[in-house]
């Protein structure tokens, strides 16, 4: 609470479009000032939800919003806490987990902005004291997610007010840190500011997981373009008319982020499931019947574990290499960015990448799945541990490799401008320079052949001084 309490002491920064209401703040605490914003972001976002809640109340006014206005707003609270991935537990019995990573949008954009304005207005001029800021807007969010979570709940589902809290503050630090650091410089300059070993761990961490994003995305749209006929039969069956073809395309957006990331988890190996005692990986799928969705059209066909899973072989091929080369990039970036004299420390950077893919790549996994209810649909989605874990291990050595090999490979080069001075200083050896002879220093001097290792010294001249030709002089 002592760093939470930090008082601001400076004067605004004179920074274009730094002006913004709330200038008073500046001699309040950091914490205050994150709560406002904290306050701003989800009434922001309530006052979006309830809006359109209210449409619908008005078109339907018997469609389920319970009873009158009060129905209304408890209806938006929980499609508030359904944007943050927060459960739900049936009176029946079961749970609801499995939500679109899509709906994350919006409170994840309005943290982005509520992050700037406690960076700006709390006048934060520092990359590590943003984080002090994410957790003054952090925290105040999770306690107002949880206060909803307690009055969101009706007779038929109660939302999980610990799943709440600590959703809330996930979000709002990630996001609110995000656009906390954006408010302190673009986007091309943030690395600069980081030390030279966290920015190259940074960058071959984002490097590793655009290619696993990239190769993801391509297998999931890949997929549903082979099977775009069980698609089409599939929306054809479901009959949902203009409106409801409509909303079911937005819930299908929606989705987009969740089959990505279980692609991701496919390529790894680990894969999912689509209900418990079903799994679809490269070694083999085991499915059952399917809810009536579209985009689950996209799936393998069948197979028991262990069996072919019926996709060509050089789709399996890719499959298997692309982790390798996600994290073969990511070493040669770190070593790029950040190359070390010490051969034996860049694997462990390159393993140190493979673990912070794999910690994001588990965080993802397990926000990508959830129950649907009970039975058999419990289980939906990958395993985020599995996920992380087999991440860590397969990106890690691949980037291990990688970078201790390209730092090698930087190391025995040496640094350039110790290899043509402009001038050599007395008595100093330039490797690989030619010598000028004694008597052949005028006009004509012409430059013999490079001496040997054990000749580096040189010719003395009259006066006891070394003097060489420096061939890149010209250029």
């Amino acid at each position: 609470m002592g760093v939470m309490s930090l008082l601001v002491d400076g004067a605004p920064r004179a920074e274009a479009g730094g002006g913004s209401p709330g200038r008073g703040l500046l001699s309040r605490p950091l914490i205050v000032i994150g709560a406002v914003a904290a306050a701003w972001a989800a009434a922001s976002g309530l006052a979006v939800l309830t809006t359109l809640v209210l449409i619908g109340w008005i078109a339907a006014p018997h469609a389920g919003f319970g009873a009158g206005l009060p129905g209304v707003f408890r209806t938006a609270a929980q499609l508030w806490l359904v944007g943050h991935h927060v459960g739900f537990a049936l009176r029946g019995g079961g749970r609801i987990g499995m939500f679109p990573l899509g709906l994350v949008i919006l409170p994840g954009a309005l943290l982005y902005r509520a992050g700037r304005w406690v960076v700006r207005t709390g006048d934060v001029v520092r990359l590590r004291h943003v984080g002090f800021a994410a957790v003054a807007l952090a925290a105040p969010y999770a306690v107002l997610a949880g206060a909803l979570a307690l009055t969101g709940r009706t007779p038929l589902a109660k939302p999980s007010f610990w799943q709440a809290v600590l959703a809330a503050f996930l979000l709002a630090f990630v996001a609110g840190g995000i656009g906390g650091a954006r408010g302190l410089a673009p986007w091309r300059r943030l690395l600069a500011l980081l030390p030279e070993r966290p920015r190259s761990l940074v960058t071959g961490t984002l490097g590793t997981l655009a290619m696993l994003t990239a190769g993801g995305a391509a297998l999931a749209g890949g997929s549903l373009a082979v099977h775009i006929g069980t698609f089409r039969s599939v929306t054809t069956e479901l009959a949902p008319g203009i409106v409801g073809g409509v909303m079911l395309l937005l819930l299908e957006l929606a989705f987009i982020p969740n089959a990505i990331v279980w692609a991701v988890a496919y390529l790894l190996g680990p894969g999912f499931a689509v209900g418990y005692g079903t799994v679809v990986a490269p070694t083999g799928n085991a499915l059952g019947a399917l809810p009536m969705f579209p985009m689950l059209a996209a799936l393998p066909s069948g197979h028991g574990p262990g069996q072919p899973s019926g996709v060509p072989a050089w789709v399996s091929f890719g499959v298997l290499v692309t982790p390798y080369l996600a994290g073969a990039f990511g070493g040669l970036l770190i070593a790029r960015v950040g190359p070390t004299p010490r051969v034996e420390a860049a694997p462990a950077w390159g393993f140190a990448c493979g673990a912070a893919t794999g910690l994001v790549a588990g965080v993802l996994s397990a926000f990508a799945g959830g129950p649907l209810g009970g039975g058999r649909l419990t289980a939906i989605g990958p395993s985020g541990w599995q996920v992380g874990l087999v991440t860590a291990l397969e990106v890690g050595v691949a980037a291990a490799v990688s970078a201790g090999i390209a730092n090698w490979f930087a190391a025995g080069r040496g640094p350039i401008e110790d290899l043509a001075p402009a001038a050599a200083l007395p008595g100093a050896a330039m490797p690989g320079a030619p010598t000028v002879r004694p008597g052949t220093f005028s006009g004509s001097a012409v430059a013999g052949p490079a001496p040997r290792s054990d000749d580096l010294a040189g010719d003395l001249t009259d006066d006891g001084h070394r003097i060489y030709l420096d061939p890149w002089a010209e250029s």
